[in-house]
C-alpha cells in the first residue's frame, strides 16, 4: 500500500491536514548518494491521514524507496518510487550501488497533484521515442511525459487519467500494440482493474473496464482487504499478473500472482500463493515484502525489486531489495535466491 513519507528539516513538527515492469515478450523497450549524513525526522503517514510509524532519525546508505520500480534502458537502471513531494531517480550499472539523481524526476510543480506521491513506473515508448511516467497523486492517477529517464517529467493535460479515486498503476502493451492500464480502485477494499488505453496512453477506453483480482483468499486477509501493487508479463502466451496482498502496515503483506490467457481475465490465482511473504526463503526473515515488480536485467533474465519493512517493529522508513525471479518450465514463477540489497552511494 503506498503511504507517504513526510520530510522535516528542523525538530520542530507538525501535523498536517487531510491524508517491466512490463513484459519481456511485449512492445516496452526495457533495455534501450549516499544520503546525507545530516540526520532527518521522518513521519509516516498511511492512506488515511493517521501516523503509522514513529519519528526518527535516519541515518543510512539504504535505497530508500517503497513500491519500487526499475527501468533498464541503454545500459543503465534507473530506479523510481514512492516519496512525498514528487519522485527522486536512482540510476545503476550493477543493481547494487545506485546514485541519486540530483534534480526530482517529476517535481509537484509539473503534476496534476501536489500530494502523496505513490508508485510511480517509468516506460520507454519506441514509437513514440518518449518515457512515459505513470503514477498516483492524492489518490488519483496520472501520466507524465519526459525525453529522458532523469526527467523532467511534465503532465502536459493537467488532470487525471479517470475521475475516480485510484492508486497504482501498471501498463501493459501486447504484441498487437494495444495498451492495457492495470490500476487500483477502492471498491470493497483495494481491488485491481484493468481497462483498454487509447493510442496516445493519455486515457482509457470506459467500455472496457474490468475487475481483475480482489482479496478472496485466506492468506490475502490476514489484515485488511487488500490486493495492489499490480504487473504484467506474457510468457509463451499466458499472461502473468503479479500482485500484492493485505495491509501494507502488516508484517503478512506479501506477493502472489494469477495468470490468464486474455491481458483482461479472467484470472486464475496461482493454488502455491503467496510466492513471497516473510516466511518464505527469498524473504530472508524481513517482513512487510511487496509491492514490487519484475524486470529484464543486462543478460536477459527476470529480477524481482520490491520493499520491506524497516524492521519486526516498525514499518517506515522502508527499503527496497531485489531478487532473482524465474517462469519455469511448467509455467510457475518463483522469487528465489539471495536478495541484492541495494545502497546509495556519493
Amino acid at each position: 500500500m503506498s503511504y507517504n513519507l513526510l520530510r522535516i528539516t528542523s525538530l520542530l513538527f507538525f501535523f498536517l491536514m487531510g491524508h517491466v515492469g512490463g513484459c519481456k515478450d511485449g512492445l516496452i523497450d526495457h533495455k534501450s548518494q549516499k544520503r546525507s549524513d545530516t540526520a532527518e525526522a521522518h513521519i509516516w503517514w498511511n492512506s488515511s491521514g493517521l501516523i503509522n510509524d514513529t519519528i526518527q532519525n535516519v541515518i543510512d546508505d539504504k535505497l530508500p524507496i517503497a513500491d519500487p520500480y526499475v527501468l533498464y534502458h541503454q545500459g543503465t537502471y534507473y530506479a523510481y518510487g514512492t516519496r512525498l513531494e514528487g519522485f527522486e531517480v536512482y540510476e545503476s550499472n550493477d543493481l547494487k550501488k545506485w546514485r541519486r539523481h540530483q534534480k526530482l524526476a517529476l517535481s509537484p510543480n509539473d503534476s496534476w497533484g501536489n500530494r502523496w506521491f505513490w508508485a510511480p513506473e517509468v516506460y520507454y515508448i519506441r514509437s513514440k521515442n518518449k518515457f512515459f511516467m505513470f503514477y498516483s497523486v492524492d489518490e488519483h492517477i496520472c501520466v507524465a511525459h519526459a525525453d529522458s529517464p532523469y526527467g523532467p517529467f511534465t503532465q502536459e493535460d493537467k488532470s487525471p487519467i479517470i475521475s475516480d479515486k485510484a492508486i497504482d498503476t501498471h501498463v501493459f502493451i501486447d504484441h498487437d500494440g494495444t495498451p492495457y492500464l492495470y490500476f487500483v480502485r477502492f471498491t470493497e477494499g483495494n481491488v485491481i482493474w484493468v481497462a483498454e488505453m487509447t493510442d496516445d496512453l493519455k486515457s482509457v477506453k470506459p467500455h472496457s473496464l474490468r475487475k481483475c483480482i480482489s482479496a478472496d483468499e485466506p492468506w490475502e486477509r490476514i489484515q485488511g482487504r487488500v490486493a495492489e501493487g499490480p504487473s504484467v508479463l506474457k510468457h509463451r502466451g499466458i499472461y502473468y499478473m503479479l500482485y500484492s496482498a493485505n495491509h501494507f502496515e502488516s508484517k503478512d503483506y506479501g506477493v502472489g500472482y494469477a495468470t490468464s490467457v486474455s491481458p483482461i481475465g479472467p484470472w486464475k490465482k496461482y493454488s502455491g500463493n503467496p510466492i513471497l511473504r516473510r516466511d518464505k526463503p527469498a524473504a530472508s526473515g524481513r517482513v512487510g515484502t511487496g509491492h514490487g515488480a519484475p524486470f529484464v536485467d543486462a543478460e536477459g533474465k527476470y529480477k524481482y525489486i520490491y520493499h520491506v519493512h524497516a524492521s519486526e517493529q516498525k514499518v517506515g522508513p522502508r527499503e527496497s531489495y531485489i531478487n532473482d525471479m524465474e517462469i519455469t518450465s511448467d509455467g510457475v514463477v518463483r522469487i528465489f535466491g539471495e536478495a541484492i540489497r541495494p545502497v546509495v552511494i556519493p
